[in-house]
C-alpha cells in the first residue's frame, strides 16, 4: 500500500504563489505517474497536472499551464505543485495521485483521468481571496 499526503495548502490573496507538497511513503507500488487534481465547492474533480517519475514528462490543464509548474524529489519520493498568479477560480481542494505498479502503461494524456489512480491522498485546501 501507498500512502500520499499533501501538504502546503492556504489561505492567499489573488496573485500569490504556494508551493504543494505531496510525499509518498513508498515507490513500491507506484508504476511511474503522479498527478495533481482539484475538486472546487460544488463541482466534480479536475486534472491540473502530472509527472512522470523515470522520464521528468509533464503534462498540464490549459487552465494552469504556464502558472503551475510540477516537479518531483525522487530521493525523498516527493512531488511537488508550485502555483503561481493564484486566482479565486483557483480555489479547490488539492489532491495528489499515484498510478500503480502492474497497471497498463498508457499515453501521458491518459493520465488526465482518475481511474488511471490507483491511491489518493486525503487533500489540501487552497483558498484564493480576491
Amino acid at each position: 500500500q501507498v500512502q500520499l499526503v499533501e501538504s502546503g495548502g492556504g489561505l492567499v490573496q489573488a496573485g500569490a504563489s504556494l508551493r504543494l507538497s505531496c510525499a509518498a511513503s513508498s515507490r513500491t507500488f507506484i508504476r511511474d505517474i503522479m498527478g495533481w487534481f482539484r475538486q472546487a465547492p460544488g463541482k466534480g474533480r479536475e486534472f491540473v497536472a502530472l509527472i512522470s517519475w523515470s522520464t521528468d514528462s509533464t503534462y498540464y490543464a490549459d487552465s494552469v499551464k504556464g502558472r503551475f509548474t510540477i516537479s518531483r524529489d525522487n530521493a525523498k519520493n516527493t512531488v511537488f505543485l508550485q502555483m503561481n498568479s493564484l486566482n479565486p477560480e483557483d480555489t479547490a481542494v488539492y489532491y495528489c495521485a499515484a498510478d500503480q505498479r502492474g497497471s497498463s502503461r498508457y499515453t501521458l494524456a491518459s493520465y488526465t483521468a482518475e481511474e488511471r489512480y490507483a491511491y489518493w491522498g486525503q487533500g489540501t485546501q487552497v483558498t484564493v481571496s480576491s
